[in-house]
């Protein structure tokens, strides 16, 4: 038992070092598990022989994914991607499977190994990219719908695969294979090709009628005992149940799960089935990765290395040029069709299985596979990087390129306003201002944040706002204000210092993205600094206090007070902050000053406040309380 406990405890510490140090050098928890189990593994030799059963157990995170994947997604929603689905991916599993048999002959491997081997590559990781585009937040772009959906198909094509593997055995490699006994249990391997498929289509049909029938009256049913474990053991029994249902009958577990998660897509309980099952997809996804680290043979690899980089990098670059070739075909342009591209140009966990499969029926030699193993977790290992690549180097020259091929449009009239930055924060400005007749002119270095203002008949002009002559040609030196919205906080803070400097006479406003952005426009110069979220705040703390009894006026009194509190320290707080290493941070000092601010606040919160009248607001009554909550009283008004 202390052997687990150890072992246990170095994947958590391998994971709890690696994980950080990789995102915050911007590498991805993908990359930092996978080093980390490099790490403890062939370097440091922590962990054993182990890696690979437990790299079994570690799959089931796959199958939790996509159980989550469909959460995500109803069957109308499965139904609107049919043609990326079997399109995009049909073609790229059989291009890949061709392209791959016929290098594998040029190499000078039989047919029938060299299609397996084909078939092997033409599979992708679902765990790396699922993962990443999820980390990353790029699942719902074009190039992430359409990897994912070429990830489905193959995890449906895993299922042919499997049954063709046996037919391409090689009699002088049968006998020379052991069991290792690791073959899976299924209840069909030995019925009649119709009575298998009857089984099939009835645990698929279980699946489904199940889902939608009998899992909500489960789940109300478990509800009902208020054990929040219990709840938990429900969505784990579920998931693992339908792995072992479609493990029985042949099927891949992960695309079950997916099913499953797509039939409970619009169940009142999706939401808290996310919440209990993320957990632990999340734990078993990382423990994968470090056992593929882990997992990597450094005695046959330093043997071969040349042979299994150039293989690896091989593998990259033929699935790269298929998959590029797909997403012209079915015009994933831009940014997207390179997101497609690199994000699917490796292979995936599923080919382990097929390796297994192909030596265990006299397919592929047993150094044979060793190679490929190898060649598998290397392009594994190396798709991060390819992430990266996309981040660093493709998406900039896209964004930068679709700016930049424009010139900044002529301003054709000048105005005693001008707005620079007209993203969610400057469009608003810009809708008050235009409904008070006020004239203004617009200026913003994004294509798509111009179009949304010219749609609704505002006039605006594409151009960065920071450039000097741009300012000139929109009439600063005759304005009498400059509202300045950028995104981009150092732009802004370099906007407000040129404004003040050579036009001292127009009035600057300024939007902040925190108090410590606040404190470096004012002392930048600008007149007028409001933080984005301020009164938003607010306004829904005001409506929270409502909807706890507080009369409407009397919680308007309070928001008014918080405002008239803050202001009345502010220049305060403003000076102390400069004082502190030239206004970089915040300080001990700064920090007694905000929590006499607090004080303050309190107190004001607790003044003798005027009865509101009625005159002065619509006919209230506060909100009814529950029964049984005899506790939970209301605060006094």
């Amino acid at each position: 038992m202390t052997a687990y406990f150890v072992q246990a405890f170095i994947y958590l510490l391998a994971a709890v070092i690696a994980v950080p140090l990789a995102k915050r050098f911007g590498l991805g928890s993908v990359l930092g598990y996978l080093v980390a189990g490099v790490v403890i593994g062939p370097i440091l030799g922590l962990v054993g022989q182990e890696t690979t059963t437990i790299q079994h157990f570690a799959e089931f995170g796959v199958v939790m994914m996509l159980f989550l994947v469909g959460l995500e997604l109803d069957p109308k929603g499965l139904w609107a991607m049919r043609v990326r689905l079997l399109g995009l991916g049909g073609l790229q599993v059989v291009l890949t499977a061709a392209a791959g048999t016929f290098i594998a002959v040029w190499l000078g491997l039989v047919f029938q190994t060299a299609l397996a081997v084909g078939l092997i590559f033409a599979l992708s990781s679902t765990a790396i990219v699922l993962q990443t585009l999820n980390e990353k937040g790029l699942g719902k772009t074009e190039g992430g719908r359409s990897a994912f959906s070429v990830l489905l198909f193959q995890d449906i094509a895993v299922i042919p695969m499997l049954a063709f593997i046996p037919l391409l055995a090689l009699p002088e490699l049968m006998g020379a294979v052991n069991d290792d006994g690791h073959a899976s249990f299924n209840l069909v391997s030995h019925l009649p090709g119709w009575v298998h498929a009857l089984v099939v289509i009835t645990a698929i049909g279980a699946v489904v009628v199940g889902g939608y029938y009998m899992v909500p009256l489960l789940f109300r049913y478990v509800i009902s005992s208020g054990l929040r474990e219990v709840f938990t053991a429900t969505a784990l029994m579920l998931v693992v149940g339908i792995a072992a249902l479609m493990s029985l009958v042949n099927l891949s577990p992960a695309l079950g799960a997916f099913l499953a998660g797509v039939v409970l897509a619009n169940s009142e309980f999706k939401h808290e089935l996310e919440a209990n099952i993320e957990p632990f997809k999340g734990l078993l996804l990382g423990l994968f990765f470090i056992t593929v680290g882990a997992g990597i043979n450094f005695s046959v690899l330093a043997a071969e290395w040349a042979t299994v980089l150039s293989l690896g990098l091989a593998v990259i670059v033929v699935k790269g040029v298929i998959l590029l070739g797909l997403a012209l075909l079915f015009r994933v342009h831009g940014s997207n069709g390179w997101l497609f591209t690199l994000s699917l140009a490796q292979a995936g966990e599923f080919g382990f299985v097929l390796l297994t499969y192909s030596v265990q029926n006299s397919v592929i030699p047993t150094e044979l596979s060793e190679i490929l193993s190898l060649v598998v977790a290397l392009s594994m290992f190396l798709t991060p990087l390819l992430f990266i690549a996309y981040d660093r180097l493709v998406l900039p020259r896209y964004r930068s390129a679709k700016n930049d091929e424009r010139e900044a449009d002529t301003i054709e009239e000048q105005a005693p306003v001008i707005v620079a930055g007209v993203g969610r924060f400057g469009q608003i400005i810009c809708r008050l201002l235009r409904a008070n007749n006020i004239p203004i002119v617009a200026l913003d270095h994004e294509i798509e944040q111009i179009e949304n203002l010219r749609k609704i008949n505002i006039k605006s002009y594409f151009g960065d706002a920071s450039r000097s002559d741009l300012l000139e040609t929109a009439g600063i030196e005759t304005a009498r204000l400059i509202v300045i919205a950028l995104d981009d906080r150092e732009r802004a803070l370099q906007m407000v210092k040129h404004v003040k400097q050579y036009y001292p006479n127009v009035w600057v406003l300024a939007r902040a993205f925190d108090r410590g952005h606040s404190y470096q426009l004012r002392d930048a110069g600008a007149d007028d600094v409001v933080s984005e979220t301020y009164h938003s705040a607010l306004e829904l703390g005001g409506d929270a206090l409502t909807a706890l009894g507080v009369h409407p006026m009397r919680a308007k009194q309070m928001t008014w007070a918080f405002v008239n509190n803050e202001e009345a320290h502010e220049d305060e707080l403003f000076a102390t902050w400069k004082e502190i290493e030239g206004g970089n941070n915040f300080g001990p000092r700064y920090s007694e000053l905000f929590m006499k601010l607090e004080e303050a606040l309190n107190t004001a919160m607790h003044q003798d406040w005027p009865e509101p009248q009625r005159e002065d607001v619509p006919i209230w009554s506060p909100p009814e309380v529950a029964d049984d909550s005899e506790n939970a009283q209301p605060p006094a008004p």
